[in-house]
């Protein structure tokens, strides 16, 4: 092969066809659409992880609360109104 083959040679692949177009084309269409899946998979993560932490914090308040409303009163000091009510409902009310 001689060096005027080879400059056309290396020419008629640098020239870009339809074929070219077309394979660019498919290629940058399926490029696209697999990054838009994984933005889609990205998204669907952050929010199943996020729905985690909030099913977890509701969680701990409502045994918190749960907690609390279980939890035996203390006696509660005799007050002045109490006495005096007492006294003048008599014993048992």
């Amino acid at each position: 092969m001689t060096d005027h083959e080879l400059d056309d040679l290396f020419a008629s692949a640098r020239t870009e066809t339809d074929t070219d177009r077309g394979a660019a084309a498919r290629f940058l269409s399926g490029h696209r659409q697999r990054l838009a899946q994984e933005q889609v998979q990205q998204r669907d993560q952050t929010r199943t992880v996020r729905a985690g932490w909030i099913s977890a914090l509701l969680a701990s308040a409502a045994m918190v609360t749960g907690l609390l409303v279980l939890r035996p009163d203390t006696a509660l000091p005799a007050s002045a109104a109490y006495d005096a009510y007492q006294s003048a409902a008599g014993d048992g009310w």
